[in-house]
């Protein structure tokens, strides 16, 4: 995990380029609030050489081309500098004032191109920070094209970008052959890869990330705990069981199905085929439950991945998928690939996915206890500091439960995933967010905290954009009520005649895995604040929540943060701070 702080542009230019990046690949419409970051180009500017202010930028740059003989553009071309070496260039000039010939003469391989603290602008919001170039896309392009130079010039600048990009891959060797040096034992480990060369041929491969899932799944526990979750089983129940109208004589498919309860609510509501479908050995205890319920000429169990299988008897569409396909932050475990592939696959148009609809949702939280278990136990032990063994709390996201009291803002929605249209590249995902404070006094918040809500619509649309999510509390009927649906035939209420009939509103169904919820399994995601945030009521914090699937382990999640704070309406924000985590 990584903490750093770069100026407010220069994130701004990351944050605003990862965006566009994913809107590109998302049919969602997100709200582009990010875009608010961007300060006015109108805004005065000082020229890179003399006290003279302009009324621009654009003013500015025309001022040291006749002022001075100096075009930046042409500085940034020439060198082939990445937009952190912009900035690291202008608040070079304005630190150290070499003169126009000095800067003319520099090649790119300067050290103070590569230091961060030249990342500082020197003027506070320098509107020279957020120039961009003509070309300013055009390095990777240079670097990459195959075609020939046209011309002598178009020669030595692709020449000089390939001269930075070999310079920036040696750097970036030797920052990574450091960090092994740091966190590895070199000796042990070419000890280890020795013994593995010699290791006999038929050895145990090396588990994969599938292999580890599977397997994860065939034990009872994890069924147990998932089946106690009663917010969970209770509300996939309750769908089920009161809308006989979506599931009488209809071909379900439960992917992922595990012990085969959801195949078995779809079996008592009136489901003509239910294909009950899970790769782990838990298949097997589903077939023999399904037939210990007498549902055995309904439910057919398949063992298999949904992405090779073939469905019984020639079946190739289906009318409902249900899963509990959700994971810790809602994508771990990446389950939801494999139910969006058997969506592509089986879903006759117009069917029905359940849930229809999940919404990640993020806030701030004051979680005290989590960081005093988790960060200040570790420094007084016995009267021994052990504070080290609090560092890599900061690199993991932490699964936890914390109470509806800790948290200090209203949520907001990071991203909603529409089941019967999201795909699979959607899944990585950049968004903007902002939080307002609403503790009634100073409190230190310790951490952002990931959950989210789930809907279930009976047509399989989206909920609607009003609809409130269903907060389950101790106490609510769904934890008791539902049971009771399984010993009787539910009956349809008749239509009442008349005039002045309502239209019909398509039943929503919904539960929340929040801190204002009974917990549930999933418990909540927190992503501890190396810097704890210091927040009275209005206190803004802004910024961009990226997520992506792990390279290393495509089940787990890397998530990076940026945000800045500010202390209310109007007032100037603070510095941009950035952290990366795993969710594992």
């Amino acid at each position: 995990m990584s903490t750093f702080r770069i100026p407010s542009q220069a994130l701004d230019d990351v944050s605003n380029d990862a965006r566009r990046a994913d809107e590109e690949s998302s049919s969602e419409d997100e709200d582009d609030t990010w875009e608010d970051w961007i300060e006015d180009e109108k805004q005065p500017c000082k020229s890179l050489f003399d006290e003279t202010t302009l009324p621009s930028v654009a003013e500015a740059l025309e001022h040291d081309k006749k002022a001075h003989g100096f075009d930046l553009n042409e500085v940034y071309s020439r060198l082939a500098l990445d937009t952190h070496q912009r900035i690291r260039l202008v608040n070079y000039i304005r630190k150290e004032k070499p003169s126009p010939a000095d800067v003319k003469a520099l090649i790119g391989k300067e050290e103070f191109l590569r230091e961060d603290k030249y990342l500082i602008p020197v003027i506070g919001d320098d509107p020279m920070l957020q120039l961009q170039s003509d070309d300013w896309s055009d390095d990777e392009e240079v670097v990459n094209s195959q075609q020939a130079p046209e011309d002598l010039s178009s020669a030595q600048r692709k020449i000089r970008a390939l001269e930075n990009a070999l310079h920036k891959a040696q750097q970036d060797l030797s920052d990574y052959r450091s960090f092994v040096g740091d966190r590895l034992n070199l000796a042990s480990l070419a000890e280890a890869l020795q013994e593995s060369a010699g290791a006999p041929s038929g050895a145990q491969p090396v588990r994969d990330d599938d292999s580890h899932y599977f397997q994860s799944y065939g034990s009872n526990d994890i069924h147990a705990v998932m089946i106690q979750d009663k917010v969970r089983t209770a509300t996939y129940a309750t769908f089920i069981l009161t809308t006989p109208e979506v599931f009488r004589d209809a071909v379900v498919l439960d992917v992922g199905c595990g012990t085969g309860i959801l195949s078995l609510f779809a079996a008592r509501a009136g489901a003509k085929r239910v294909f009950a479908v899970d790769a782990s050995d838990i298949a097997d205890k589903a077939q023999q439950i399904v037939k210990a319920n007498g549902f055995e000429h309904v439910i057919t169990v398949v063992r298999g991945k949904v992405e090779d299988i073939t469905l019984p008897d020639g079946v190739t569409q289906v009318d409902i998928i249900v899963s509990e396909w959700m994971g810790y932050a809602l994508l771990y475990e990446s389950m939801l690939d494999s139910v969006l592939h058997a969506r592509d696959r089986f879903l006759r148009p117009g069917g029905v996915m359940a849930p229809s609809e999940t919404r990640m949702m993020l806030g701030l939280c004051e979680a005290g206890e989590t960081f005093k278990e988790r960060v200040e136990f570790w420094s007084d032990i016995y009267g021994f500091d052990l504070s080290a063994m609090a560092t890599d709390v900061y690199e993991d996201a932490i699964v936890d439960i914390v109470g509806g009291e800790t948290l200090v803002s209203e949520p907001v929605s990071v991203k909603d995933l529409f089941l019967r249209e999201i795909t699979a590249k959607q899944l990585d995902f950049t968004s903007p967010f902002r939080l307002v404070a609403t503790c009634d006094q100073r409190t230190k918040i310790h951490a952002l905290v990931l959950y989210f809500d789930t809907f279930f619509t009976e047509d399989g649309a989206r909920a609607p954009a009003d609809a409130a999510v269903h907060v389950v509390r101790e106490g609510d009927p769904v934890l008791a009520e539902v049971w009771q649906l399984g010993g009787r035939r539910h009956m349809t209420r008749r239509m009442s005649s008349g005039e002045g009939l309502k239209p019909h509103v398509p039943k929503v169904t919904s539960f929340s895995t929040g801190p204002r919820s009974e917990p549930t399994h999933w418990k909540q995601t927190l992503f501890l604040l190396r810097e704890p945030i210091v927040a009275d009521e209005g206190t803004a914090v802004e910024g961009v929540f990226m997520c992506r699937k792990s390279a290393d382990n495509t089940r787990e999640l890397d998530v990076e943060i940026h945000y800045r704070v500010s202390a209310g309406e109007g007032e100037k924000p603070g510095e941009v701070v950035v952290q990366t985590y795993k969710v594992r």
